[in-house]
């Protein structure tokens, strides 16, 4: 990044001996403001995509503990079903007790199911508005080399293309924030 700083340093230097490549200038330093932002915006997308991927790997996790434990619970049911014993009451509360449980894991396990793929379309959510904000990024970039070429060059084309791309990066980028 020091040696591009450098680089349009030197461009906006060269560009300042010809006062008609001043609105050149003016739009590369702009552009070069757009890229960061856009750059910015698209590695903190990044960064939730992944908080909200490790947060619904620990719904995940979570959701298979609870099921062990349920299928653990009726499996200790049918053992019971299947062995005589001697205090019928007693097994017959204890079926009842964990029973209640097999229920209650279930009822939990909706819910935790329900928040492990809310945590998923966060995920993609974020990947969407990532993806925007880097494209925005690459036209931007691109936008402000072809710009400078303008200044080797004195072809003002290249500034022409130079804006267009841009114009086009600053509205993809834009569109990371419209994505719900």
């Amino acid at each position: 990044m020091p040696d591009e700083l450098q680089e349009l340093q030197e461009n906006a230097e060269a560009g300042s001996e010809h006062e008609s490549l001043a609105p050149v200038t003016v739009t590369m330093a702009i552009l070069a403001v757009l890229v960061a932002a856009v750059s910015l915006l698209g590695h903190r997308a990044h960064t939730e995509e992944l908080l909200h991927q490790t947060e619904a790997t620990d719904q995940w996790a979570y959701y298979q503990a609870k099921d062990i434990r349920r299928h653990t619970y009726e499996l200790f049911l049918d053992e019971l079903s299947v062995f005589s014993l001697q205090n019928s009451d007693q097994v017959e509360k204890v079926k009842e007790k964990y029973a209640k449980e097999v229920e209650r894991y279930r009822d939990d396990q909706k819910d935790i199911e329900a928040e492990a793929k809310k945590a998923q379309d966060d995920v993609k959510r974020e990947g969407r508005r990532a993806d925007r904000f880097d494209l925005g990024e690459v036209l931007l970039e691109a936008a402000l080399v072809i710009c400078s070429i303008t200044l080797l060059t004195r072809k003002r084309i290249f500034w022409g293309l130079g804006l267009v791309l841009g114009l086009l990066g600053i509205a993809i980028g834009a569109a990371g924030f419209l994505v719900h």
